[in-house]
């Protein structure tokens, strides 16, 4: 060191100086290891999100058909949500809602992407002007996945559609509505595989390169010490019905397409067991790294169903009517659980009246992170519920169907009262000749006891707020490319 800076540091005003600078780097190394403990103490979370498994799928919520003892124990250390609904009734809708937090009907997105390019609905997909909880979490310090099923929007339509995009730092697996489990030939007859942006042949049954997926990213990142969020989207038990073992069914030029109603109901439950075990399995290996790795405690983890069951299983209750695409209660009263060692107290359960929309409020709220200002949220913040088994304040919930064919119908929840509004033999994408059905839940769950003469006034103040609400979601709905009134 030259001797003036010796000369320098040793008079009185420079040690002064010295001592100051010391303190000024002392401290911002103090307050960065403050950050670093704060980020390392924001809990990990964890969405399940299964396709087309009814109310009855698992066995902790009834299933008579089989065991899911890997599911069952997750539910077994948390808490049942026995009234929890899915904010769409099919696929597409309902990843909307719950990525953005918001009903789907604001992001323009009412129906299936649909794979075929002629169809009306085929061109949308989520706009980046939506926000997600994957970029809240992202723009936190979270590191973000998404692993399985995308269906928000084919990227040969627009490259504004990709995971990435989104706030999703990884993203593993496919962007139709469904692939064939064994060639991974999507429902828009390409193959769809996908590692980030690189379309990636992989050789393996979809639901297992999924649980490999996923706990490869769990123990990559709790091995950096980064707080993460991954959302899993599980294929099953969604068709292609096709069980590990199983031969192809899809090409690109054609699909063999397992019929159902062609079977014997031995070899029916036989296909929905193949189908559901391994998403069950998966929940076993990620339970145990996660006990394995010391996170479980500062671990969220969240469970349940985008609608109802398709025809292909009996996965819903024969309590509930309705099943995937209608807006009775088959259709988006869904199994859920969500499971917090130490946070959630063990065999609990509530029978709140819950929905999907709920998710990315109360992910922001338990990773401490505000919802952006300017676009409330539609769901509302489940720690009360989850964490203390409190109840929340009445609120309407609200559903709105598309269907394939244009079909439209919707339906309004205010405590044990539901409205059902269908349009028989209207035109495709139109509110024509409308029909109003009204259920009492308490007295008849299974909607099967039309009260609508008899309450005529409640039918037809509830029918005002419904139409309400779905106006208000489309003064500000986001544009779309297509759709059926286009």
């Amino acid at each position: 060191m030259p001797a003036t800076v010796i000369r320098l540091v040793r008079g009185p005003r420079c040690v002064k100086i010295f001592g100051c600078l010391f303190l000024v780097v002392l401290l911002s190394k103090l307050n960065l290891c403050a950050d670093d403990r704060v980020t390392a103490q924001r809990p990990n979370l964890i969405v399940v999100m299964v396709d087309d498994m009814g109310y009855e799928g698992i066995s902790c919520f009834g299933n008579p058909y089989f065991e899911t003892p890997e599911i069952d124990r997750f539910a077994a250390e948390g808490i049942r949500l026995t009234d929890f609904h899915s904010s769409g009734t099919v696929c597409s809708p309902t990843r909307a809602g719950l990525l953005t937090g918001r009903y789907q009907q604001r992001a323009g997105i009412e129906a299936v992407i649909h794979p075929h390019s002629d169809h009306p609905e085929h061109r949308k997909g989520l706009q980046i002007s939506e926000v997600t909880f994957a970029e809240k979490l992202k723009a936190a310090g979270y590191v973000t996945g998404l692993i399985g099923k995308w269906h928000q929007g084919y990227p040969q339509n627009s490259e504004e559609y990709h995971p990435d995009n989104h706030g999703f730092d990884h993203f593993i697996g496919y962007h139709s509505g469904n692939i064939d489990f064994v060639s991974h030939i999507g429902d828009h007859n390409r193959h769809d595989w996908w590692v980030g942006r690189e379309e990636t042949k992989m050789e393996g049954y979809s639901t297992h390169l999924i649980n490999d997926a996923t706990v490869d990213f769990v123990r990559q990142h709790a091995a950096q010490r980064q707080p993460f969020c991954l959302y899993v989207a599980h294929e099953a038990i969604h068709n292609p019905v096709q069980v590990p073992g199983d031969p192809v069914r899809r090409t690109e030029s054609e699909w063999n397409r397992w019929d159902w109603r062609k079977v014997s109901p031995e070899e029916r439950i036989a296909k929905y067991k193949g189908m559901t075990l391994p998403i069950d399995d998966g929940m076993g290996r990620l339970r145990r790294l996660l006990n394995e790795l010391d996170i479980a405690e500062n671990t969220l983890l969240l469970f349940f169903s985008d609608n109802g069951p398709a025809g292909d299983f009996p996965s819903g209750s024969p309590n509930l009517r309705g099943g995937k695409g209608t807006v009775y209660e088959g259709g988006h009263k869904v199994p859920a659980f969500a499971w917090w060692p130490g946070r959630i107290q063990a065999g609990t359960h509530s029978d709140e009246c819950l929905i999907s929309l709920d998710v990315m409020p109360t992910l922001l709220a338990v990773a401490g992170v505000t919802p952006e200002g300017g676009r409330p949220l539609d769901g509302v913040d489940l720690s009360p519920v989850l964490f203390a088994q409190q109840t929340l304040p009445s609120r309407k919930l609200f559903w709105a169907s598309l269907s394939n064919r244009g079909q439209r119908s919707e339906a309004m929840r205010h405590g044990p009262w539901k409205l059902v509004v269908q349009h028989p033999k209207a035109d495709p994408g139109t509110f024509e000749n409308e029909h109003a059905e009204l259920y009492h839940l308490g007295n008849d769950p299974a909607e099967e006891i039309d009260v609508a003469k008899r309450e005529p006034e409640r039918t037809k103040r509830m029918l005002e707020e419904l139409k309400t609400w779905y106006a208000e979601t489309q003064q500000s709905a986001t544009e779309q490319p297509g759709g059926w009134n286009r």
